[in-house]
């Protein structure tokens, strides 16, 4: 084997190596932006879920305030009522 063939080989095979190198880089960095765009996707949903949960809590918070309400209404009435018979 000649010397010119002997680098030509040589420098084949580093830029083979380089090529690889790259694809192999570029694969890591397409797998990795898949992975983050699935946490963030587990994210909305986790935010979506909370958020639903935060206004159904308001409702029943809401529900809870108006019966307490009508309760101290009531009682009021019936609070006014022991008193005239009183």
């Amino acid at each position: 084997m000649t010397w010119p063939n002997a680098i030509i080989i040589l420098g084949g095979m580093i830029v083979l190596i380089i090529l690889i190198g790259g694809a192999f880089s570029a694969y890591l960095d397409i797998r990795k932006a898949k992975i983050v765009a699935n946490q963030e996707e587990s994210l909305r949903q986790l935010v979506g879920r909370y958020e639903q949960l935060a206004e159904k809590t308001l409702d029943a918070q809401q529900r809870s305030a108006a019966d307490l309400a009508e309760l101290r209404t009531r009682m009021a009435s019936v609070e006014q009522i022991l008193r005239t018979v009183e």
